[in-house]
C-alpha cells in the first residue's frame, strides 16, 4: 500500500502519551489539517481491555504495538517491553478499526429529496462532498469502508486514490464506481418530470440490457480501476417506479458480470431485496448480497450453504421514517421503506440463526456519515451477540472484502487501525456510537481520551 506523503508532525508527546491535533466529533465539520506523517517508527497503545476481532473473549490489561504502520504485537501487557511513544488508555476497550461494507462515501442523504442535484453537481463539488464524508467517517471509527457505487461514477475512485497518497484524511476505501442496472431499474437515474434526453449520460453510465451489454459495462468498470462491482439485481427502495424485490437483471446478465469480475480477480456485490433475485445472484456467483429485506427461507439457506454474506442495513429504516418525512422525501420512498424495514429485521434474525454470514453495512447514502454505528444496537436487539456484531464489522467484513491480510483484526502483520471506547462494548454496544480514539496506520487521527 502507498505510504502517506502528507508530512505533518503529530502534535505532541506529553508525559509519554501520543496526542493528535485535529480531533473532531462525528457531527462537526471536517478538520482542516490531517495529522498524518509517513508510516514509520513505533507507537504502543495500552488498553484496559482488548477485543482483537478474532477471539471470543476480551483480553484484560493488554497492549498493541504498531511499527511502521502495522501491528507488530497485540496481547498481554507484561509480555513485551514498551518502546517509543505510548497512548495510555486505562479503562478503555481497544478494538480493530471498524469496517462498513455499504458506505456510499460520495453521497449524502440530503440529496434524496431531490435527486436532480446529480444533474447539475460539478466534479469539484462532488469531490468536496466525498472528502467531507471521508473525514467524518474516519472520525466515527470506521477506518475501512466499501463504497458500493455512485451516480457520479468515479468520484469514490478518485477519493480512494487521494487517501492512499495521503493528500486527504479518510478511511481505507474499496470503490465500485458505476451501478450496473437495467433501463428504469433501481440504479437508473430516471426522475419523474425530467425527460430522458435531459439527463446527463454520465449519471447513467452503468445502464445496460442483455448479457453482452452488461459484460461490456463490467469491463468498463474494471478498466477504471474499481475494487469490486455492484449489480442492481432487484428493485430498490429509494428509486422511482418498480417494486422493491422485483427481479430486474436476469440470471444470464448477472452471470455475465460475475464472469468478467472474477476473471479480473475482483468480487461482486448484488443489491437484491427479493427472494428470487437473491437466489439468482447467489447462483450466478455473487460474493455478497446487499439488503436481502424480503429473503425467504430458501434464499437464506442458499446464503448459508454457499457462504455468501448478507449486508443488511437494519437501522436506516428508522432514520427514513422520521427524518425523511421531516425533510420531505418522496412519498413513494417513505412507503417502500415502511414496507421493508420490519421485514428486513425479521429476515436478519432468521439469517443469523440459520448461520448465514452477515457483514456490517449501513447504506450511508440514506443517513448522515458519522452515524454508522447506530446499527450495532439494532443488530444486538435482533439476536446477534455483541461480540459477533463487532466481528461483522471487523474480521468477517475484512474476509468478504478480500482484505483479511490488511484490516479487521489486531494481529501482527495487519494495518495498525485501532479504535478505543471507555468501558466495555460487550456490555453496552452503544458505546461504539461515539468513538473518542481513532488510530489509522499507527497515526492518531482522533484522541478525546482524558
Amino acid at each position: 500500500m502507498p505510504q502517506y506523503t502528507l508530512r505533518r508532525a503529530l502534535s505532541a508527546l506529553v508525559a509519554g502519551a501520543l496526542i493528535a491535533t485535529g480531533a473532531q466529533a462525528a457531527d462537526t465539520p471536517p478538520i482542516a489539517v490531517a495529522p498524518y506523517a509517513p508510516d514509520s517508527g513505533t507507537v504502543t497503545v495500552r488498553c484496559g481491555k482488548l477485543i482483537d476481532g478474532l477471539q471470543d473473549r476480551a483480553l484484560e490489561n493488554a497492549v498493541v504495538v504498531i511499527t511502521r504502520g502495522r501491528v507488530s504485537y497485540a496481547g498481554a501487557a507484561n509480555a513485551v517491553p514498551v518502546t517509543g511513544p505510548v497512548l495510555d488508555l486505562p479503562g478503555y476497550t481497544c478494538l480493530p478499526g471498524l469496517i462498513d461494507m455499504h458506505d456510499h462515501i460520495a453521497d449524502r442523504p440530503d440529496d434524496t429529496h431531490d435527486l436532480k442535484v446529480y444533474f447539475t453537481r460539478s466534479a469539484a463539488e462532488q469531490e468536496r462532498v466525498a472528502r467531507e464524508n471521508a473525514n467524518i467517517t474516519l472520525a466515527a471509527g470506521f477506518t475501512t469502508v466499501r463504497s458500493p457505487g455512485a451516480y457520479i461514477a468515479w468520484a469514490e475512485n478518485d477519493l480512494r486514490d487521494r487517501v492512499n497518497r495521503g493528500e486527504v484524511a479518510g478511511p481505507r476505501i474499496q470503490a465500485a464506481g458505476i451501478y450496473l442496472t437495467i433501463p428504469g431499474g433501481g440504479g437508473d437515474m430516471l426522475v419523474p418530470g425530467v425527460a430522458e434526453k435531459d439527463i446527463p449520460a454520465r449519471v447513467r453510465m452503468g445502464v445496460a440490457r442483455g448479457p453482452e451489454q452488461f459484460a461490456e459495462k463490467a469491463r468498463l468498470a474494471v478498466a477504471h480501476g474499481v475494487d469490486f462491482i455492484k449489480v442492481i439485481a432487484s428493485g430498490a427502495v429509494l428509486a422511482y417506479g418498480g417494486v422493491p424485490g422485483a427481479p430486474e437483471m436476469t440470471p444470464e446478465e448477472l452471470r455475465a458480470v460475475v464472469d468478467v469480475a472474477h476473471a479480473a480477480g475482483i468480487k461482486v456485490a448484488a443489491h437484491a431485496h427479493g427472494a428470487q433475485s437473491i437466489k439468482d445472484a447467489i447462483e450466478a456467483g455473487a460474493d455478497t448480497i446487499e439488503h436481502a429485506s424480503l429473503a425467504d427461507d430458501e434464499a437464506i439457506a442458499m446464503a448459508a450453504k454457499h457462504k455468501v454474506a448478507l449486508s443488511m442495513d437494519i437501522y436506516n429504516g428508522d432514520y427514513i421514517a422520521t427524518e425523511g418525512r421531516q425533510q420531505g422525501w418522496p412519498e413513494e420512498f417513505l412507503r417502500k421503506n415502511d414496507e421493508t424495514t420490519e421485514a428486513q429485521r425479521q429476515v436478519f434474525t432468521k439469517a443469523w440463526k440459520a448461520g448465514a454470514p452477515i457483514v456490517y453495512g449501513t447504506d450511508a447514502a440514506v443517513y448522515p456519515h458519522g452515524l454508522n454505528a447506530r446499527q450495532f444496537p439494532i443488530m444486538v436487539a435482533h439476536g446477534m451477540p455483541p461480540m459477533d456484531a463487532i466481528r461483522s464489522a471487523t474480521s468477517v467484513a475484512a474476509h468478504y472484502m478480500g482484505w483479511e491480510d490488511r484490516v479487521g483484526a489486531l494481529v501482527p502483520g495487519r494495518f495498525g487501525d485501532l479504535i478505543a471506547v471507555p468501558g466495555n462494548p460487550l456490555e453496552d454496544i452503544t458505546l461504539l456510537e461515539k468513538v473518542p480514539v481513532v488510530v489509522k496506520g499507527g497515526l492518531v487521527f482522533r484522541n478525546e481520551a482524558p
